[in-house]
């Protein structure tokens, strides 16, 4: 019988890679949608830390959050943390216009995940995917946010083209997930 963790989350496409990767482990992923503080702050790992901080008042068991961002070089960083807010007002689109003209391109993901283990307390996991933003979005009908600007080190297709077990294999969430797994069978919530 699989063992239940929350997902505190609002993004169904983060859920349904994090129910993917988890569901070998014998865990069932249960979506959880939460208002969660988000500080102002320079780095994901602050703004996933206070997550966990207010979803331990919300939830009584097992749980993990992640906050995500892509850093676009010629861009010093932007839009980094503030990539939620920067999709919802400039989308894809602006970082495209942004880069106009641009000849570097490169640019990283990065994902904090954030655990809550009742018995062994909070645990953050870093992932990272390096890459380049493509001259003009590219989707297949394979992943949300960015990942139809993305093109990860090594590859010619998008985030968005690429199969999801593909791109969990190599995305900035999947190396953090894959480090949260591994943890995870050495602390088991059974």
């Amino acid at each position: 019988m699989p063992v239940r963790i929350a997902f505190i989350t609002g993004n169904k496409g983060k859920w349904e890679e994090a129910r993917e990767a988890l569901a070998p482990l014998g865990y069932e992923v249960e979506q959880v949608k939460l208002d969660l503080p988000e500080p102002q702050a320079d780095d994901l790992e602050v703004v996933a830390r206070a997550k966990v901080e207010a979803a331990k008042r919300h939830l009584p068991g097992a749980f993990f959050v992640d906050d995500a961002g892509l850093f676009v070089d010629a861009l010093k960083g932007f839009p980094g943390v503030y990539s939620a807010y920067v999709l919802k007002t400039l989308g894809s689109g602006g970082i495209l216009r942004l880069l106009e003209g641009q000849p570097n391109r490169g640019a990283r993901f990065e994902a904090v995940v954030g655990a809550w283990h009742p018995r062994k307390g909070a645990h953050f996991f870093r992932g990272v995917c390096r890459g380049t933003i493509a001259p003009a979005a590219r989707d297949a009908g394979h992943g949300f946010g960015f990942d139809p600007i993305f093109i990860p080190e090594g590859q010619t297709a998008t985030f968005a083209e690429l199969p999801t077990v593909e791109k969990n294999r190599m995305s900035h969430r999947g190396r953090a997930m894959a480090q949260f797994e591994a943890w995870l069978r050495e602390n088991p919530l059974r």
